[in-house]
């Protein structure tokens, strides 16, 4: 007799708690809808019912997977991001729930012109498009495969006509003026990278969590370059590490960047330094 979708839940559950998952219970939730190809929210309406023996080898699969860290995001190939789902892989930084401060600081000023830098799965600068309709916006990224997947996400997300995705190291190819730069740039010290969780240090893309030095390295460059393509009274927002604030502060003051604050996530951690363009002294 085959097991029901509850019974299955539930092993899946105790292996994945036995195999020191964080949260065994909403994974195991999460994949089984993946499995039979239904929302989440239908989960508890299976419960009681057999499942097919097609979904129970697709769920066995996922479940051993996700036991030795692969995360979730990558086995459903998608992750939430400030109320859109965006395509993901192991090419990308998973977008996190902290860079939607940087989001809510974006959208507390007007902007017509984006620069994401480090642009990854696309999903600040297809956001920050998607929010505000007349707005246009250029996102770089050393990673071919990061270029790929950002732009595949403005596609989904209707913004690909205002979306222009180009492969830079940094500056290296940008020209023009922006009024918002952001970036959310690899920020971990390289002798912080052991301290990550499996899932982040075995699966997603090193040049997107450190820099191989003290975790400043993109802060200087892009303190160092970001003014000569912010346009008069912009701005730019960046996503830091919770102990980095008075550092990348002092490396924008020090380039000439006026206005400078610290922005905290909802956790109280500082997570987004601000600054205005070094002629905008008035702020």
């Amino acid at each position: 007799m085959a097991e029901t979708a509850a019974q299955a839940m539930a092993a899946a559950t105790a292996k994945l708690r036995a195999a020191g998952v964080q949260d065994p219970a909403r994974d195991a939730r999460v994949l089984l809808a993946h499995a039979a190809r239904i929302e989440a929210s239908r989960v508890t309406l299976i419960a009681p019912e057999e499942l097919a023996p097609e979904i129970s080898e697709r769920y066995e699969q996922l479940i051993s997977l996700r036991a030795v860290r692969v995360p979730v995001s990558h086995l459903i190939g998608e992750r939430e991001f400030y109320g859109r789902r965006f395509k993901v892989s192991r090419d990308v930084l998973d977008p996190r729930p902290e860079t939607e401060i940087l989001i809510e600081a974006a959208l507390a000023e007007p902007y017509a012109r984006v620069l994401d830098l480090g642009v990854g799965s696309g999903c600040i600068l297809v956001t920050l498009l998607a929010e505000r309709q007349e707005s246009t916006g250029l996102g770089v990224d050393i990673s071919e495969a990061a270029c790929l997947q950002a732009s595949a996400n403005a596609v989904l997300h209707r913004v690909e006509a205002r979306a222009d995705i180009q492969q830079s190291d940094w500056f290296e190819k940008i020209e023009g003026q922006f009024d918002l730069i952001v970036s959310n740039p690899p920020y971990i010290a390289l002798d912080e990278m052991d301290g990550l969780s499996a899932e982040v240090r075995g699966h997603e893309p090193g040049i997107a969590l450190t820099d191989g030095g003290d975790g400043l390295g993109a802060y200087r460059q892009i303190a160092a370059q970001a003014a000569a393509h912010l346009s008069p009274g912009g701005r730019v927002l960046l996503e830091i590490g919770p102990t980095q604030g008075r550092a990348v502060s002092a490396l924008l003051e020090t380039a000439g960047f006026s206005g400078l604050a610290v922005l905290p996530d909802l956790d109280g951690r500082d997570r987004v330094v601000r600054a205005h363009s070094p002629s905008n002294r008035g702020f």
